[in-house]
């Protein structure tokens, strides 16, 4: 049986880090949404004698990555293997897009796509593997989830999702052609006080109301946050660089991406999108807008249009979050 699986990107629309425990992981209060921009995986399998793994990556950006056992779409095939005591001949086909250690978890969603896959070709349930898949990743629970939209807490593995039944505003994504290290940024954060974090993770309440309640852009793009800027701007220009020219743009709803490196603005509108990509794009970076990922079970719950319209309702709707 044959699986062919698109496997969204992610960015964080808020991250605030809460503390750091015994292990040397550190606690998150995070926002994740996925985007229409991503991989392509095929993954076929057949139950044999013997475990045997195949990797083939094309598409742009495979020449970094390696197709051998370390891959994490190999990784992901023999944890699903060695959960459900099986042996079978695997061969996957990853059509690579989203460049690594860029903060738009690729190698996560890639793992996630190859145990949702074989999940299916075996008929196992998928929720029986959340606990394993933490283990090859913090981010890879995340795209074991169909929404679009999920709050994450504890290392980010703790994850609720969160409804956003109204239209959404556009992304411009701009990856600098960086690669920074998650290690190195972590090495460099100075953890908030007791105080800041509380404001910021109430902040992360509030925006997660606004988009329950389909507000409008212009109600919450202010509380957009990511404490890792500070511990990544500073020490990259190119980084640095892409945030400054967005900004100068009169483009406020600007902000880092997980640990970095890709910036992304929020727009209201597809020409505004393009506009963007036009004054931003030049030979040192990689610029593109995107949408965010509507699952089937958006589309199901009414939710197809990604793209942001002004027929909002105004202001935040009073709602536990």
């Amino acid at each position: 049986m044959k699986i062919t699986r698109f496997c969204p990107a992610k960015v964080n629309l808020f991250l605030e880090v809460t503390g750091k425990r015994p292990d040397g992981y550190h606690e998150l209060a995070t926002l994740f949404g996925k985007i229409n921009f991503g991989d392509t995986l095929t993954v076929e399998a057949v139950p044999a004698p013997q475990t045997n793994i195949s990797l083939t990556l094309t598409g742009p950006v495979a020449p970094l990555l390696q197709a051998d056992a370390s891959n994490l779409a190999c990784r992901a095939a023999r944890t699903f293997l060695e959960h459900f005591h099986l042996t079978a001949d695997i061969q996957i086909t990853l059509e690579k897009h989203t460049p690594t250690g860029a903060g738009l978890g690729g190698g996560s969603s890639d793992a996630a796509g190859v145990l949702l896959a074989l999940c299916e070709i075996f008929g196992k349930d998928k929720n029986e593997l959340l606990p394993a898949s933490a283990k090859l990743g913090a981010d890879v629970p995340l795209f074991m989830y169909e929404d679009t939209f999920l709050k994450g807490e504890g290392i980010g593995e703790k994850l609720t999702p969160v409804p956003a039944p109204g239209p959404l505003p556009w992304l411009v994504l701009a990856y600098p052609n960086t690669v920074v290290p998650t290690k190195g940024v972590f090495a460099r954060l100075r953890l908030p006080s007791a105080e800041a974090a509380l404001t910021n993770t109430s902040n992360l309440d509030k925006l997660i109301a606004y988009l329950r309640c389909a507000s409008p852009l212009a109600g919450w793009k202010h509380l957009l946050f990511n404490r890792l800027e500070e511990c990544v701007v500073p020490f990259t220009n190119s980084v640095r660089n892409v945030l400054l020219d967005l900004r100068k743009t009169n483009t406020d709803a600007v902000l880092m991406s997980g640990s970095g490196s890709t910036v992304f603005a929020l727009v209201e509108t597809e020409k505004d999108a393009k506009n963007l990509v036009s004054k931003l794009q030049n030979k040192e970076r990689i610029v593109f807008f995107t949408t965010f990922h509507r699952s089937l079970k958006d589309e199901n719950n009414g939710n197809k249009d990604t793209s942001y319209g002004r027929g909002s309702p105004q202001g935040v709707c009073k709602r536990n979050v």
